[in-house]
This record gives C-alpha cells, sequence and structure tokens, in this order.
C-alpha cells in the first residue's frame, strides 16, 4: 500500500470511502475519507482510528511500517463511531496500547464497545512524552460532540483538529496543494454549514485555543491536510462563526400546481432588482445540505410552500426542521406562497423560520389560488423590498 508521511515519523494511516453518498442525511458526492495518523517516536502514538468496516485497512498501513503491537497510545479525539468504531480490533492487535481520551468520551467508549481497556483521561493543559515530540491535548468540548478534542505534536507542529477544519472529499492525494483548492473550499464550507454551524458561538474560543501554537499543518479527520492554506481556512471559520455574509438571498420553495414557483420566479426577479444576489432551490429536487452551505454565506432567506392540509409542503418542513437544528446565524427571513380555499402554510413556515434563529419579517406575501398581473407586481415589490432590507443590513 501507498506510504503517506506527512513529517518526520508522522504517517497519513486512514482510509478513503470513494462510495458512500449520504453522511446522516448530508449528502457527500465526493465521498468520505476516515483519516487516522501515526506517530512514530520513541512512543508510537496512533491519532484516531476509522470506521469499522475499514479496521482491516487501517491495520495493513500501520503493519507497513511498524507492528501494531508496538503501539503505546492510541488518541480517541472524538467517539462518534466513523472516527471510533475500528478501536475494538486495534485494541485487539495493540493489547498493552493506552486509550487516551476525554471523560466523556471514556464513558462514551465503554457504552459502545462495552470494551475494558487501560484508558488514560485527559484535560486542558495535559501532554504526553513521546520523545523528540510531546502531543498536547486540547479539549473542545460540543465542537461537535462533549467528547470533542484536538491535539497538537510540538515537535512537527502538527494540530489534530478532528472534525474541524474536515471536508468530506475524497482524494489519492493527501494535501491541500494537490488538490483543486475551490473544490476543498467548498467541501470545507459545506461541512461547516451542515455539521458545525449549530456551534458558531464556540468556534472563536477553539480558535483561540489553536492560536496559541505555531502551525505548520492541521490533519482534520475528514478530508485533506492543510499545509499552504492554512491561513485561509483559519480565515473562514472566523467569518462563519460570526455570520459575516454577503448580499445574498436564498429562495427556497416548493409548489403543487406552479402558482408559488410563479411567485418565486418574480421575486427573484425582484430580488435582482434591488442589486443583490438569489438563488433559487425548488425544494423537491434540491439537496438541502447543499441549501445549507449556499445560506451560510448568505444574508437572507425567503421560504415558499403552497398549502397543503392546512400547513406547508411536506418537503419545506422537512428543509425547516434540517435549518431548525442547524440554526444558521444572522440571517433575516420572510415566507410566501399561494393557497385554494384555506390558508397556513404561512404561518407555519414563519414559526419554524423564527424557531430556526431566523430574524422574520411578518410583511410575507400569499396569493388565492394564483396570482395574476396584478399581485405578480406585488410579488416583484415584495422581493425588490426585501432585497433593500438586506443591502441595509449590516
Amino acid at each position: 500500500m501507498n506510504k503517506i508521511e506527512l513529517a518526520k515519523g508522522v504517517y497519513s494511516v486512514g482510509a478513503v470511502d470513494w462510495n458512500v453518498r449520504d453522511f446522516h442525511g448530508y449528502t457527500t458526492p465526493r465521498g468520505v475519507t476516515y483519516n487516522a495518523f501515526l506517530i512514530v517516536d520513541e512512543k508510537v502514538c496512533l491519532v484516531d482510528t476509522v470506521k469499522a468496516p475499514f479496521a482491516e485497512e487501517l491495520m495493513e498501513r500501520i503493519s507497513q511500517i511498524i507492528d501494531p503491537a508496538c503501539i503505546d497510545y492510541i488518541v480517541t479525539n472524538h467517539i462518534e463511531p466513523d472516527h471510533s468504531s475500528a478501536l475494538p480490533a486495534i485494541l485487539d492487535r495493540a493489547p498493552k496500547a493506552t486509550v487516551v481520551i476525554t471523560d466523556k468520551g471514556a464513558e462514551g467508549v465503554m457504552k459502545y464497545y462495552q470494551r475494558q481497556a487501560n484508558y488514560q483521561v485527559v484535560k486542558e493543559g495535559d501532554f504526553l512524552e513521546l520523545g523528540r515530540n510531546k502531543l498536547h491535548f486540547i479539549p473542545l468540548p460540543m465542537l461537535h460532540w462533549p467528547d470533542s478534542m484536538a491535539c497538537y505534536l510540538d515537535g512537527e507542529q502538527i494540530l489534530f483538529s478532528n472534525d474541524a477544519f474536515g471536508q468530506h472529499y475524497s482524494s489519492t492525494h493527501r494535501f491541500d496543494d494537490e488538490n483543486n483548492l475551490n473544490e476543498v473550499l467548498y467541501e470545507a464550507a459545506k461541512y461547516y454549514a451542515n455539521i458545525l454551524m449549530p456551534f458558531n458561538r464556540l468556534v472563536p474560543k477553539a480558535l483561540e485555543k489553536a492560536g496559541r501554537y505555531p502551525i505548520k499543518m492541521i490533519a482534520p479527520s475528514h478530508g485533506v491536510v492543510w499545509r499552504s492554506h492554512i491561513e485561509a481556512i483559519l480565515a473562514k471559520y472566523e467569518q462563519w462563526s460570526k455570520g459575516a455574509a454577503s448580499n445574498k438571498v436564498i429562495v427556497a420553495y416548493d409548489s403543487m400546481w406552479g402558482a408559488t414557483e410563479k411567485m418565486a420566479r418574480r421575486i427573484l426577479d425582484g430580488l435582482a432588482a434591488a442589486g443583490v444576489q438569489g438563488k433559487l432551490y425548488r425544494l423537491s429536487g434540491a439537496d438541502r445540505s447543499e441549501v445549507m452551505w449556499d445560506l451560510l454565506e448568505a444574508k437572507g432567506i425567503l421560504i415558499g410552500s403552497s398549502t397543503l392540509n392546512n400547513g406547508m409542503m411536506p418537503t419545506v418542513g422537512a428543509m425547516l426542521l434540517y435549518m431548525k437544528g442547524l440554526r444558521p446565524a444572522n440571517k433575516i427571513g420572510a415566507a410566501f406562497g399561494a393557497y385554494g380555499w384555506a390558508g397556513g402554510a404561512q404561518g407555519a413556515m414563519e414559526e419554524l423560520l423564527a424557531a430556526a434563529g431566523v430574524d422574520v419579517d411578518k410583511a410575507g406575501l400569499t396569493v388565492k389560488w394564483t396570482a395574476n398581473a396584478q399581485e405578480l407586481e406585488k410579488c416583484f415589490a415584495f422581493g425588490k423590498e426585501f432585497g433593500q432590507k438586506v443591502l441595509d443590513k449590516v
């Protein structure tokens, strides 16, 4: 197998899952990697493992470098199964290894795997003496699980960041500068929007912790290793965590017989007339994780639905419930749509928008049956007025 050395005595030994296309509701058209890193010093340390089906591949990669029985430490930065479910298989081959983990992580690993091992619980400021290197531990609770942490190898100045700075991006090349940077940054933004966005307020503190160390590489547990564009990804995380965005509005809707779609298209014209960028998604065919990627750097969102059974269409409800969990920061929004003999979608959409943390403009727009010429002018004006609010938003 191809042996990949990131720095002196530091190897990438994880696996690439080229074929996975869904990561608990988040689409992954470029696949996923489960990164693990082997540090060979006076002591041998494995940083993270892989998803269980790839355990044998992990063992093969380690075995090319060293006998797995020589592993002294296994650092489990995060117990989610894509990172930890190969741990029992590794312990079978490395029985003397100490599992280094946070207190919350130790609780979770025991519940997941019912496996006795030598667990060493670490906290802020703790480190391991590996030889010429020290490995420092940086707990990051709720980025994005209670057990999450990162660790820093001081000799080679590598930050093993686990889920932070990751991307769902498969490649035969391990470094950012060996891949298409636009693709990598796109996947990093999509990852942030769909995984880390709910924890925006915690990101600045994590960046401050990382900034205490000189960093030559950031090695996340998904995607490529950052070595040439470290400042760029750190700046992006700072921007995203603050909710900084451009003058862009996402128009996301679904329609039964085309009336709401006609409204959406005319609203989009109004946004353009106001001088803001608009993006249109019909939710029956759109990827919601893509919509969230686009919303990450937009100031506003307009949600539209026909009324169905006195409420919104299921596709619109699913999108808003997904948003509610992710809670996009610093957005303004409003609702629109068409109805027949009775309404109901408007209030339901506004309620969920507000529950998602969006600043809702209650001056939404509804039309009975389908818009006539005069009502289409109202749609245009609605889009233009909302666009002006976006331009005025600091």
